[in-house]
């Protein structure tokens, strides 16, 4: 269309719209496997009316749209499917709110995890957020829409489970606010004591609407943290640890990890276990429960506690960590990609077994991790490779192996997250008859004009 970019460049400024082809490169694809798609046009609004006015005109021309955080899901899904507009969400940054008594900051759609932190640091330094594990450009309104871990998910669930509230633009162009922000300026729960219409909007990929403001609940943070590795060398153990380790209640956040090299990791599973507290004794008395709670394993020689050294405790300690990045270039070609299914924890064993399996049939180096979910309630299972992005014979295997790595997380149960349109497919097909009918209604009420990030969760 010869006149969008003008459209475009009158809502938002010359300076914030682009159909150039350097730009539309980099807004085409992601860190991830899946081929780039070319958008037609990138812009980056700066208010909720300049997206009311972007939403109107591209329903109005049937031009589809893509809202877009940092781009870093590794799962296509900010590709443009279908080209049309990028919606690039990194000049609406500004956190507009943070209630400390009752522990809740509101934020705008673009505000990055990395910003959101180093705000409290500075200004609110006993309250804390779920830091995931993605690097700090990560937009928090991008994370919860995948239903994002992170720091705190071990205790408190996903990342989504701790919004306070939602400011949402819909593909009508009208402003929806969900949660008790509707009735109250108060931004303290998503639903409850209301009807949760939450869930027409996380873990839906932008494809029903575009959030612009968001509430975050917020946790005590505590004075001291620490990290203590428990190792042992057999998968089946993995289950019963973790059920004796949550049993205490006493942990941050738990997390597993497997891989071939260094040498010294070989063969092993590592349980890393973080503890906060307020004083030396508080985080002595957390450890010595969890202690007790392994002791038995040690006493029948089937693990023990690691000695973890200055460095190795300060890169587990690192919030975000940087062991993604570190892992994504061991094939010297910096390519890294996983499928991570939400699995009950006693199906570690066999997804641990079958990314072995994986690896020796596909000729991958690979890296397995889980986190715990809840007290225990599940874990996402990483099934994690490393390739050549210069090398298509590689990753061609490597979509072959994460292809073949989530048809085995359903057939143990799993439920995708953050599924790539594979995923996304192989859900629909096993999807209940009348689940998908209500999705579908959804979708259609929602955008009955199929402008919102075509392509995600499409129902035929």
């Amino acid at each position: 269309m010869p006149n969008m970019t003008q459209a475009l460049a009158k809502i938002v400024g010359p300076s914030s719209v682009s159909d150039q082809d350097e730009e539309l490169y980099f807004y085409g694809r992601d860190p991830g496997l899946m081929p780039p798609m070319r958008p037609d046009y990138v812009v980056v609004p700066k208010t909720v009316e300049e997206i009311q006015k972007i939403v109107r005109l591209a329903a109005r021309e049937k031009v589809p749209l893509v809202p877009m955080g940092a781009g870093m899901s590794l799962s296509g899904l900010v590709i443009p499917q279908r080209g049309g507009i990028v919606i690039d969400m990194k000049r609406m940054n500004r956190i507009l709110e943070v209630q400390e008594k009752a522990r809740y900051a509101i934020i705008e759609g673009g505000t990055s995890t990395g910003g959101l932190k180093a705000y409290l640091d500075k200004n609110h330094p006993r309250l804390r957020y779920s830091i995931p594990d993605s690097p700090a450009t990560t937009t928090v309104a991008g994370n919860v829409i995948i239903h994002g871990q992170g720091r705190l998910t071990q205790q408190y669930g996903f990342n989504s489970d701790m919004v306070g509230g939602m400011e949402v633009v819909l593909p009508s162009s009208e402003i929806c606010r969900i949660g008790s922000c509707s009735v109250s300026s108060a931004w303290f729960s998503k639903g409850p004591p209301l009807p949760d219409l939450s869930g027409l909007f996380l873990g839906w990929f932008g494809a029903t609407g575009i959030i612009t403001k968001l509430a975050m609940k917020l946790f005590p943070r505590k004075r001291l943290r620490d990290v203590e590795v428990f190792v042992t060398d057999s998968a089946d153990f993995v289950p019963d640890l973790i059920y004796e380790i949550t049993h205490t209640e006493m942990t941050e956040d738990i997390n597993v990890f497997a891989q071939p090299l260094p040498l010294i990791f070989k063969g092993n599973h590592h349980l890393v276990i973080y503890f906060t507290g307020d004083t030396d004794e508080e985080l002595e008395f957390k450890k010595k429960l969890v202690f007790h709670a392994v002791d038995p394993f040690i006493k029948q020689k089937d693990g023990g506690f690691m000695s973890v050294g200055k460095a190795m405790r300060q890169t587990l300690l690192d919030m975000p960590q940087k062991n993604a990045s570190t892992f994504a270039d061991v094939t010297k070609g910096g390519g890294f990609e996983y499928s991570g299914p939400i699995i009950l924890v006693e199906k570690y064993p066999r997804c641990s077994r079958k990314l072995d399996e994986l690896a020796a049939k596909y000729d991958l180096k690979y890296h397995a991790t889980a986190r715990v979910i809840g007290r225990g309630h599940a874990m996402m299972f990483a099934f994690a490779f490393t390739f050549n992005r210069a090398d298509e014979e590689m990753m061609e295997r490597t979509r072959k192996a994460l292809h073949e790595a989530s048809l085995y997380a359903m057939e143990v149960g799993g439920v995708f997250w953050k599924p790539t349109l594979d995923e996304q497919r192989i859900a629909l097909k096993r999807m209940h008859p009348e689940t998908l009918k209500l999705m579908k209604m959804i979708k259609e009420n929602l955008d009955p004009d199929g402008i919102m990030n075509p392509g995600n969760w499409e129902v035929e």
